[in-house]
């Protein structure tokens, strides 16, 4: 696994950054929030057309497919726009996603993408078709972003002063297995990488690959599934080595340590868990697609590069 192309860090002062909702509702309070934080960072935030719509028949849709996709395209090709932030997560962004100009977005060129949960699903086919690397960070209107200053804080150094977080280090991190490995991150949300299987915007497998997982409201039966579908379907063959997040409302930890140590203990890989990622109070931002260093030991990730150039 090559690492990707990194786009350029943004420029306090100068930098505009479009929010975007590819998949639930967003609420408007907080995505006032999330705005005032942005522009505390002196960017400039402006928001798509269809942000704060509601799908007429399906309740957990941001608008319809086509004006989500649209709102997408429109803010990517936009040469005015130089990152492109999800106001959230939720479901939606599997619906959408055939209905976008992948030839308009690479014609485009590279640029920030921020986002995490059901933008797994977006994260996977930036890496697939574009070839580009993107961040799996705090939403604009997140809960778990607008109301924490360490989220903030986090994205904001990755966003401006990528240098700053060239090692990560896991906020309450343990060893399930130990030892070094060295590969290119990827990963996301457990649930939609299993679901996304066989279609054209994830790659076939993570061989050589620095796996970063994590989900929420999933029991550990269902978390026990979603792994063993990957091993079945030989998407875990050659993993370099797996970092595991956060686990929000998944059940009593240690039933899901146990499936952990039981679907990826014999893997023959370093194992971290309780790394700090994804759903969760004081996220970190983990960038995808380029290479680094995962320390289980040391509860580490070290980039080679800065996430942004």
């Amino acid at each position: 696994m090559k690492p990707l192309v990194r786009p350029l860090r943004l420029t306090p002062g100068r930098a505009r950054v479009a929010v975007v909702a590819p998949s639930g509702p967003v609420r408007e309070e907080r995505l006032q929030a999330g705005l005032d934080i942005l522009r505390g960072w002196d960017l400039d935030p402006v928001v798509a057309p269809h942000v704060l719509d509601r799908h007429g028949e399906f309740d957990y849709l941001a608008g319809t497919d086509a004006d989500r996709a649209a709102d997408f395209q429109a803010a990517w090709c936009d040469p005015t726009v130089d990152a492109v932030i999800c106001a959230r997560g939720g479901y939606g962004a599997q619906r959408m996603v055939d209905l976008l100009d992948w030839d308009a977005l690479r014609a485009a060129g590279p640029k920030v993408f921020v986002g995490f949960s059901d933008i797994t699903a977006l994260h996977e086919a930036f890496a697939v078709r574009l070839g580009l690397a993107t961040l799996h960070g705090p939403a604009a209107s997140g809960v778990d972003f607008v109301k924490n200053a360490r989220a903030q804080e986090h994205l904001r150094a990755t966003l401006l002063d990528p240098e700053s977080v060239r090692v990560i280090s896991a906020a309450a991190g343990s060893v399930l297995v130990p030892g070094r490995a060295a590969g290119v991150t990827l990963g996301g949300c457990l649930a939609m990488l299993t679901s996304d299987l066989g279609t054209p915007h994830t790659r076939p497998g993570a061989r050589g690959g620095l796996l970063m997982i994590e989900d929420v409201g999933e029991s550990a039966y269902r978390v026990d599934r979603a792994l063993t579908q990957l091993l079945r379907a030989g998407w875990l063959d050659g993993v370099a080595g797996i970092a595991l997040g956060s686990w929000e409302r998944c059940g009593p930890y240690e039933a899901l340590r146990a499936v952990f140590a039981d679907r990826l203990g014999g893997l023959g890989v370093p194992v971290l868990e309780g790394f700090g990622f994804g759903h969760c109070e004081g996220a970190l931002t983990i960038p995808f697609g380029v290479a680094a260093e995962l320390d289980a030991d040391a509860g580490t990730l070290t980039l080679e590069e800065p996430a942004l150039r």
